[in-house]
């Protein structure tokens, strides 16, 4: 005895399947309208079929599917358009969207030429949600983008580290020789820090560190200016375009920011408040100049800085 074979018709099987299809003649009337379009689109197939597809969707189409389309129609040339390309090009909204502000919904889209057999030209446009895929790209990206911060950011104080420092003065380096332009290196240092961490407690060391750094970051003008943690109580800064009298300004204007945070620090022999000690260093470099001078000299500076008493500036001669 056979099994019982079960038959089904065309539209009911397009009916199930979880994409959008729609089919459109020579003359651009729907011939196929499922019914994914029809939740999607909010135009019922008895709305739908046998209407002009350009009318039907007036000016809501973008203008990226309207040439693949002709291209299909006029020309048999398939198409694929992905979503990282063509985000929306339907008006297709998801059903739990708010019908005062609807928002389109991602879209991938094939549209394969469908040829007569007197050679007329219809085409299949198959539309599948991309939503998902495209929330998913921007939380790997947001991730990366994240990751990629921690790589040159220092953990407590959230400015630059060394790492990036150094990258970034490579590079200003190099401008700076192929300009012969001017770049001032400072170098930083918080007076007596380990006689504060070791008086108030590291917790009150750590608060301290932030607030030095946010007073310094402060004064960061252009975006060509870089501020970074050097090491545990360092700072350094690079400033491109200074004349070594702007420089040594500056500086002072660093030292300033800072002793009017007004954090006390009864263990420093500067002063009853925190400090800090700024060597600087002025050039425009040759283009033999070895970069590692200009941090050698600044250095020198800051030592000299801090030899004299500290809570000073000393710039390098």
């Amino acid at each position: 005895m056979s099994s019982p074979v079960s038959h089904f018709e065309a539209i009911e099987v397009f009916d199930s399947i979880n994409l959008g299809l729609i089919v459109v003649d020579p003359d651009l009337k729907i011939v196929l309208w499922n019914q994914w379009m029809a939740r999607h689109s909010r135009i019922t197939q008895e709305q739908a079929l046998r209407n002009d597809f350009k009318g039907l969707l007036a000016d809501q189409l973008s203008p990226g599917f309207l040439r693949a389309l002709d291209n299909a129609l006029r020309y048999g040339l398939p198409a694929v358009m992905s979503s990282a390309l063509h985000r929306s090009p339907l008006p297709l909204f998801h059903q739990h969207e708010n019908e005062d502000a609807p928002v389109r919904m991602y879209q991938s889209i094939i549209i394969t030429p469908l040829t007569s057999a007197e050679g007329m030209h219809s085409c299949l446009i198959q539309v599948s949600d991309s939503s998902t895929s495209v929330k998913r790209e921007k939380m790997l990206m947001s991730h990366s983008e994240t990751l990629k911060r921690q790589v040159v950011t220092d953990s407590l104080t959230g400015i630059y580290n060394r790492r990036f420092f150094d990258d970034s003065y490579a590079s200003a380096l190099k401008q700076a020789k192929r300009q012969q332009s001017a770049l001032s290196l400072f170098m930083i240092d918080i007076d007596f820090f380990k006689q504060y961490n070791d008086h108030y407690g590291h917790m009150a060391g750590d608060k301290a560190l932030k607030a030095v750094a946010n007073a310094l970051g402060g004064q960061m003008m252009r975006s060509t200016d870089v501020f970074a943690r050097y090491g545990g109580e360092e700072f350094i800064i690079l400033i491109p375009g200074f004349s070594p009298e702007q420089a040594g300004l500056f500086a002072e204007k660093l030292r300033a920011c800072v002793l009017a945070l007004a954090i006390r620090h009864e263990k420093s022999l500067a002063n009853h408040y925190m400090t800090i000690s700024v060597g600087v260093d002025t050039c425009i470099p040759e283009p033999d100049f070895d970069g590692k001078l200009l941090l050698d000299r600044a250095d020198a500076a800051l030592y000299r800085a801090k030899q004299g008493g500290r809570n000073q500036v000393h710039a390098s001669v």
